[in-house]
């Protein structure tokens, strides 16, 4: 069993959380709004400028320095990992393909599928907007996975495990099924009822770049789920319902493969 670490929090500036530190890591927490690196419209206001100034405990001078793993969207929250050596980022980005992501949404509708698993060609335009195409010359082949947690009236909490690491490929998935994510403003129905993108990396289980053991960090629900969707401890009885074979509402994959799915933007 992967081991799960006693979680020591030190909160920063601009809300991101420091949840796990050794000598060769960092992982965060981080909130939505806040980039993962610099951009050249933004520099200072970033997780990787944070946790710079946080390991160099102030002092521009000092030559500790920390690596970028992988990144989380602008308006995704949830949890980040950092080397603290560029023999780390080796090791952890080399391993990366066994690295186990999962995350949380929460979508506009009813799922017709308690669980299933989507998979399309994803492309990216000249816009910077990605969609699913029929060309399979063209995109690159992704899959996402979804089992359904918890539905209200209109929307239903999904737990996502991202089985490849494409560029938005979750909100993309989500929408191509017809279960945007909430919040959503670049592919499904961005309103201003809903301030955030309501997608969450709630938890992240890779081998450690030290002695190779398989560690898993977890994150607590977002408060703004909650408020969505009620607490994830009183889930309903989808969950059981998906068990059921019998139920119309059970799925194994879904390919996306026409036309009629390409999101030009």
């Amino acid at each position: 069993m992967p081991r799960r670490p006693r979680p020591s929090t030190k909160i920063l500036s601009e809300g991101l959380v420091i949840i796990h530190e050794d000598r060769d890591i960092l992982v965060v927490d981080k909130p939505p709004g806040l980039l993962t690196m610099g951009t050249d419209r933004e520099k200072a206001r970033t997780a990787y400028f944070i946790l710079t100034d946080y390991v160099r405990k102030g002092c521009a001078k000092s030559k500790n320095r920390i690596f970028i793993v992988h990144r989380l969207d602008r308006e995704t929250s949830g949890i980040l990992i950092f080397a603290k050596s560029e023999e780390a980022k080796f090791f952890l980005q080399s391993h990366w393909k066994e690295t186990k992501k999962k995350y949380l949404a929460v979508v506009h509708g009813k799922c017709e599928k308690w669980s299933d698993t989507i998979t399309t060609y994803l492309v990216e335009n000249k816009g910077h907007r990605v969609y699913s195409a029929s060309d399979t010359t063209k995109g690159k082949l992704s899959h996402t996975a979804y089992r359904v947690l918890k539905e209200t009236k209109d929307l239903a909490l999904l737990e996502v495990d991202l089985l490849t690491g494409r560029k938005h490929q979750i909100r993309v998935h989500l929408a191509d099924i017809g279960h945007p994510v909430v919040g959503d403003r670049k592919y499904g129905k961005g309103t201003k009822a809903h301030k955030r993108l309501a997608l969450h990396a709630k938890s992240i289980s890779f081998r450690h770049p030290f002695n190779g053991n398989q560690i898993t960090f977890e994150t607590k629900v977002p408060e703004y789920f909650n408020r969505l969707v009620g607490r994830l401890d009183q889930v309903n009885a989808c969950q059981e319902r998906a068990s059921d074979t019998h139920s119309p509402r059970t799925g194994t994959s879904s390919s996306l493969s026409s036309g009629s799915n390409e999101r030009l933007g």
